[in-house]
């Protein structure tokens, strides 16, 4: 679902062109970028996306680093469950996936994800813009921690819907999710949340979805 950012964030390694073997000018890639969006980046400091796995919110996240004018740090929670340790990624007391796609979390995993959360506003309380890619498993009382540690921010709230059965469809795809688990999360995760924007990936493509969001940043 990507597909459509990756020509707009193409540079060659190491900032020389591949083609000449020389080096780029200095503001090539922020021109590509600004020629898609043009809107103005005000207070908005974090953007939230909320959906089930498989939804598409890593393609979004992408396209939106490339289409907004000014650099925006990305953190999910799939780098935040890597991040455990092993013995936490497969047990009550942390991360648990049933075999039918199932998730339950436990205390430890509670409590490292709180401290977690509260890095990543410290981060955007510091300066950075930061992008969040989230699975409320826990619905509005998930929404309801991150507001607790955000407090006053401004941030941007936004659903990635997705039908259960193109999701379930990328599951198989992708290879490495637990079958079950993207039908389980569509709707569940939905549940109770307010959203400043919806987006719905089902037909729409990554890029057009993060133009969406790009729109209603500082809005």
């Amino acid at each position: 679902m990507a597909r459509g950012c990756q020509s707009v964030n193409r540079r060659a390694p190491s900032g020389l062109s591949a083609a000449h073997g020389q080096e780029p000018p200095r503001n090539s890639f922020r021109v590509r970028r600004t020629c898609l969006y043009r809107g103005a980046v005000t207070t908005t400091r974090m953007i939230i996306l909320n959906g089930g796995s498989s939804s598409g919110k890593s393609g979004i996240v992408r396209c939106l680093q490339a289409v907004l004018p000014d650099p925006w740090l990305a953190f999910g929670v799939d780098s935040f469950v890597d991040a455990l340790p092993a013995k936490l990624q497969a047990s009550d007391a942390g991360l648990a996936v049933a075999d039918d796609g199932r998730v339950s979390v436990g205390a430890d995993f509670r409590a490292l994800e709180e401290a977690w959360t509260e890095g990543i506003v410290a981060m955007a309380r510091a300066g950075a813009r930061i992008v969040v890619d989230e699975v409320f498993l826990g619905g509005a009382a998930s929404q309801q921690r991150w507001r607790r540690a955000l407090g006053d921010m401004s941030v941007l709230w936004v659903g990635v819907r997705c039908d259960g059965a193109v999701a379930a469809g990328r599951e198989i795809a992708r290879g490495d999710r637990v079958r079950g688990m993207a039908v389980a999360q569509a709707d569940a995760v939905h549940r109770g949340v307010s959203y400043d924007l919806e987006v719905d990936t089902s037909r729409t493509e990554s890029l057009e979805c993060a133009l969406a969001v790009a729109a209603r940043v500082g809005g």
